[in-house]
């Protein structure tokens, strides 16, 4: 393959990846500010600052998928399946570490920052799904 050949696969995925983007900013965005307001009504400064943390977290780790489709690409699909993987244990690792150093912080009401990262990522996977199925990319199902 020549350096101007374009790969239809990695084209294919990086559409998918804008597609995917741009479905779930805005109900991710909202899942959030939703949360955030319920925690705030519901326990006060503790739930706002718990669920924000666990907003920003929950947003970042899925960006983070979006990330790796794009860098992944062009990989052979052996490399993207072990990118994805790998992806996927390092945002589960992140999640954990972020829940275990801000259980004993009185400032954070963990039960916020978990259930804001449940509900973010929830929504954001659905709109993911949104997307794939909206999205014109060829697909093979065996």
């Amino acid at each position: 393959m020549t350096d101007d050949a374009v790969d239809p696969q990695a084209e294919s995925v990086r559409k998918l990846a804008r597609a995917m983007l741009r479905t779930a900013l805005l109900p991710g965005l909202l899942a959030v500010a939703v949360a955030a307001a319920i925690a705030t009504v519901a326990v006060g400064s503790a739930g706002l600052s718990g669920a924000l943390i666990g907003g920003v977290v929950a947003f970042a780790s899925s960006l983070l998928t979006i990330v790796l489709m794009r860098w992944s690409a062009g990989l052979p699909a052996q490399v993207v399946m072990a990118v994805a993987m790998g992806g996927y244990l390092l945002k589960l690792l992140a999640l954990l570490v972020v829940l275990v150093m801000l259980r004993d912080i009185e400032s954070v009401h963990t039960m916020s920052l978990g259930l804001t990262m449940l509900a973010t990522i929830f929504v954001w996977a659905g709109a993911e799904v949104v997307a794939f199925k909206r999205t014109p990319i060829p697909t093979l199902i065996v």
